[in-house]
């Protein structure tokens, strides 16, 4: 696959995410205002808030005059003063105004930027997301999500790694021989009994396999599951987390920032969990009471 097929591919995908963080700010305003939907500025701010970790301008403004003016939030002007700052810094001409008479970036945000509440967790709108891809890509989406709960795998991280991966492309092979859909290398298709790497629907399961394995070494952990997808389990063990490769760590943000929870639910039976991990957290512990 040519490399400029690959960049107009991903281009493409960045927009449907891009898409998706503003049809949440969308759906923020009228929860905010009780247009056509209850009133409901705790929520607003809540969906806000996602639409502001995705990256959205017009979400991160809002959000900081929702603290700015205490609605549906206790009011943090420390928190509005970042918020219209990022805005502003992405070319929201409103914000850029109204920082004029605010104080300066701090740096302090709502936690919800890092961990999004479990109410948008549930809400995760795999359809609206499906719908502003391109319409070739469609059917692979669906596919994914449809076969994803079948394996013990939230649609919302197949779609991530596969929108990652390949950009739902069934044709796709990487310089490093990465095939289909989940961008399967020949080691993992033939470990996962996937023999027509560009058959869809075989690739996915393949994928979600994979995945499915991964969830239960890395005992839920979606950092160390897109950093083993990414660069194989041994690295993550060999690292003891997530390795220091640029192109992977890159990787494990934007899987996370669109997944938007650190922790999966998996099946302990499926494999015996990483050693490394008892390693981890032994020296956690060992850290806290020092």
């Amino acid at each position: 696959m040519p490399a400029s097929a690959r960049s107009d591919d991903r281009d493409r995908v960045a927009q449907a995410f891009a898409e998706q963080a503003r049809y949440l700010a969308r759906e923020a305003l009228g929860y905010e205002h009780g247009e056509g939907v209850p009133r409901d500025q705790p929520y607003a701010a809540r969906l806000y808030c996602e639409s502001a970790r995705l990256g959205d301008a017009e979400g991160m403004y809002a959000l900081g005059w929702i603290y700015a003016n205490g609605r549906g939030v206790e009011r943090n002007d420390a928190y509005a003063n970042t918020l219209f700052a990022m805005a502003a810094f992405l070319g929201n001409a409103h914000a850029a105004r109204i920082q004029r008479y605010m104080g300066d970036y701090t740096g302090a945000v709502p936690a919800c930027l890092h961990t999004p509440s479990e109410i948008l967790q549930q809400r995760w709108p795999v359809d609206g997301l499906i719908a502003r891809l391109p319409a070739e890509r469609q059917a692979v989406a669906r596919l994914l999500a449809e076969l994803a709960p079948k394996y013990g795998v939230e649609p919302a991280l197949a779609l991530a790694i596969g929108l990652t991966e390949s950009a739902l492309n069934p044709n796709a092979l990487s310089p490093k021989n990465a095939m289909g859909v989940m961008q399967l290398i020949p080691e993992t298709a033939e470990r996962f009994n996937v023999t027509r790497p560009y058959d869809p629907e075989q690739n996915i399961r393949g994928g979600l396999t994979y995945l499915r394995w991964l969830l239960a070494y890395f005992e839920g952990e979606v950092a160390l599951v897109a950093a083993g997808y990414n660069a194989g389990e041994g690295a993550v063990d060999r690292f003891r987390g997530v390795p220091p490769y640029r192109e992977t760590r890159a990787y494990v943000d934007r899987i996370l920032r669109h997944v938007g929870q650190d922790r999966h639910p998996y099946d302990r039976s499926v494999v015996a969990p990483s050693p490394m991990l008892r390693t981890l957290r032994l020296a956690s512990q060992e850290d806290h009471e020092t």
